[in-house]
């Protein structure tokens, strides 16, 4: 991964922060998790899952469209982070919100 993707992946994540804390002997753990698409993932297969989400899943996609600030067609990957991100928020932080046909990870 080069440093100016890595550079819009930690963006992207930082924008989509999840804060759970945990109580663990009097002291809170924060847990930062997002749900991003994988590096391995296949375009192709990123697509349909963000049609899947923007469509029947629910997710809102109005960041990604054409003129929104998380448009960038020449990156499809970052782009399904947002919305599969966003499905997951929407599910409850659900683990199983995140799977997208495993083309998504917990991180």
């Amino acid at each position: 991964m080069t440093l100016s993707r890595l550079s819009l992946v930690a963006a992207t994540a930082a924008m989509l922060m999840v804060v759970a804390t945990a109580q663990i002997g009097g002291q809170v753990l924060q847990v930062e998790l997002w749900c991003v698409a994988k590096n391995n993932a296949e375009d192709s297969s990123l697509q349909t899952a963000i049609e899947w989400a923007c469509g029947q899943g629910g997710a809102d996609c109005g960041p990604i469209q054409q003129g929104g600030p998380c448009n960038d067609p020449t990156d499809v990957q970052k782009m399904a982070s947002f919305v599969f991100n966003n499905y997951y928020l929407k599910n409850g932080e659900a683990d199983e919100a995140c799977n997208f046909n495993n083309n998504a990870a917990l991180t």
